[in-house]
């Protein structure tokens, strides 16, 4: 099978062509950002999803998948940019998906469009919409890229789609929302509140995305692994300092004094749970973990030095 991955640079989506690679299919990348020297067999083309030159890549080299790992989640990034690349850049490969032939493409979004908030359920199914904007605006742009993706099954139902929420993630990269947070010596934590969170390790994460690529899954799949865990223990287990703080010293001190900068919004993501239901993409594909989540977090505090 010929895949393209769009976004192949990030360290997740390299994992994944390395994968893809190793089980015999031929890989081709794409990316606005380079990937100097990339392995023998894995082709990448230097270019944005919304320009002709990525088009071109489509119609010339006619890949059967297209895996679109290409979203920009930073949320320090600009923001009118950040939503023209991940809305734009969705629609502009599905475009190029369904003009060109492909046959299947799998979006990888995120579990925490679900939203976080004091009346979410326990466990997260796919049946339900997005809501995390109502909390956390910031997230707009990408809960917009999955919704647009998502309807691309019924709007092309010719079109093999899988729209894939993937928990965090945590591994040698270092890179993700979690291990942004976990960067510093002392993690904060909003005073009266310790949320479960869910995470894989990411070579899990890898494979999983790989087995959907493979299995050509149709529908919405919530990704998950491990047990959910408290944001305590995380914290505590990578060899950190746990730092629970009252809500608004806490907004006042984001970004200063060595504590990450995040959105007013990200608050409500360390206060209240994000748990998904991953019954159905095990069922679909037959995933399953391979890292639990104490060998997860103990590789993690060996990797960072804790």
């Amino acid at each position: 099978m010929r895949v393209l991955i769009a976004g192949v640079s990030g360290a997740l989506a390299r994992q994944v062509a390395m994968l893809l690679k190793g089980r015999g299919h031929e890989v081709l990348g794409l990316d606005r950002r380079a990937w100097r020297d990339p392995p023998e067999g894995i082709e990448v083309f230097e270019t944005d999803l919304r320009k002709r030159a990525a088009e071109d890549v489509f119609r010339t080299r006619r890949p059967d998948c297209v895996i679109h790992m290409a979203t920009v989640n930073a949320l320090t990034a600009g923001g009118d940019e950040r939503a023209r690349i991940n809305v734009g850049g969705t629609r502009a490969l599905f475009e190029h998906a369904i003009n060109h032939g492909v046959k299947h493409v799998v979006f990888v979004g995120r579990h925490t469009y679900y939203g976080a908030s004091a009346d979410s359920p326990l466990y997260h199914t796919e049946d339900e919409p997005p809501h995390g904007i109502g909390s956390f605006p910031e997230l707009a742009d990408l809960v917009a890229a999955d919704l647009f993706a998502a309807n691309a099954l019924w709007r092309e139902p010719r079109l093999c789609t899988t729209v894939l929420r993937l928990v965090y993630t945590l591994g040698p990269s270092q890179q993700g929302t979690l291990a942004s947070f976990l960067r510093g010596k002392r993690v904060p934590l909003v005073l009266g509140y310790d949320p479960l969170f869910q995470f894989l390790y990411e070579s899990d994460a890898a494979r999983a995305i790989t087995l959907s690529a493979e299995q050509g899954v149709k529908g919405i799949f919530n990704v998950c692994g491990p047990n959910p865990v408290p944001l305590r223990m995380i914290v505590e287990q990578t060899g950190r300092t746990a730092m629970p703080v009252p809500e608004p010293m806490l907004r006042a001190l984001l970004g200063r004094f060595g504590l990450p900068a995040l959105p007013p919004g990200a608050l409500e993501h360390i206060k209240f749970p994000i748990v998904v239901d991953g019954q159905a993409f095990k069922k679909a594909t037959g995933f399953s973990h391979e890292v639990d989540e104490v060998e997860a977090l103990q590789r993690y505090r060996m990797l960072t030095g804790r």
